[in-house]
């Protein structure tokens, strides 16, 4: 019988997405014993280079006493003609029980997940998804302000071709945050709008409302030239610096997935600010990580 697998947030239940939420925070508060998945193998699979991604779930896996194997591309058979499935039926055999793959495919994970009889966890594919990222920038919310229901969410700049931006809408959706979506058209399409979900083309208008809100970097390496907008365009209307920080409600908090580009959507004195949460957003990535594995190879347990 095939495993479950974590390919995006909408494989959740909004009871399932705030138990790992939960859980998460307590792997944080109490790490948990290297027994949890002492015996279990797993696969790290990255056809994309990554450092935050890659490095967590290595932390994430090695805290919880798994069998860890990297696997880079250039070593699979995927390169001399095997296929998918043929990876996925290999790997099983040898008792891999576990695979995170990142891959520039979209929709990689899920014919990997079709073929193998194991968890698989997508850490990224293409433009569609990065259900992890959106996870650890949940309980950053969560952690800030105690809940997720009914915050004031922007997510600015290229939305269209950001994995990061779909699965956050998923997650913020499913637990009852209002998000708005900012972003000129040729990075934002009007079809993106949604119940639940508004567009605004004015950054500075929607400032004073917000809880928080999430910067996304222009994906440079997945757009055609046609549709990027000119830099300075965009950093006028989009770049979140000290006027546009200064526009903030008392409390808010600014978060970005990383990397960041400086000068484009955000300026020196964001790094600066006092509400600034990369390095919180990051330090979430290993205890998220180490609840869903925890998650799909032993279910949901009742303590959290």
């Amino acid at each position: 019988m095939r495993g479950r697998s974590l390919l995006d947030l909408d494989d959740l239940q909004p009871s399932e997405l705030s138990y790992l939420l939960e859980r998460a925070r307590s792997f944080d508060a109490d790490p948990p014993s290297r027994e949890l998945l002492r015996g279990v193998s797993v696969v790290n699979l990255f056809f994309e280079p990554s450092t935050r991604t890659y490095t967590s779930f290595a932390i994430a896996e090695a805290r919880v006493g798994a069998d860890v194997v990297a696997l880079p591309p250039g070593s699979s058979s995927l390169g001399k003609g095997e296929t998918i499935a043929d990876t996925a039926i290999t790997l099983a055999a040898m008792g891999v029980r576990v695979i995170v793959t990142r891959h520039p495919e979209s929709g990689f994970p899920y014919r990997l997940a079709e073929a193998f009889e194991g968890h698989v966890i997508n850490a990224g594919d293409g433009r569609h998804a990065h259900p992890t990222q959106a996870l650890l920038d949940l309980l950053t919310l969560q952690s800030e302000f105690g809940r997720i229901k009914g915050l004031r969410v922007a997510l600015v700049g290229d939305i269209a071709h950001s994995r990061v931006a779909r699965s956050n809408l998923i997650g913020l959706r499913a637990l009852g945050a209002e998000v708005t979506l900012v972003g000129p058209p040729t990075l934002l399409p009007a079809v993106m709008e949604q119940p639940g979900v508004r567009i605004s083309r004015d950054l500075d208008a929607v400032l004073p409302e917000l809880d928080a809100i999430m910067l996304l970097r222009i994906q440079r390496e997945r757009i055609a030239s046609a549709v990027l907008p000119s830099l300075d365009d965009y950093a006028r209307n989009y770049r979140l610096d000290a006027r546009r920080l200064a526009a903030l409600a008392p409390g808010a908090i600014v978060m970005h997935p990383g990397p960041y580009n400086r000068g484009v959507e955000l300026t020196e004195d964001v790094l600066d600010f006092k509400g600034w949460r990369y390095a919180q957003q990051v330090s979430h990535g290993v205890p998220v990580r180490m609840a869903v594995l925890d998650f799909l190879v032993h279910g949901a347990t009742a303590a959290v």
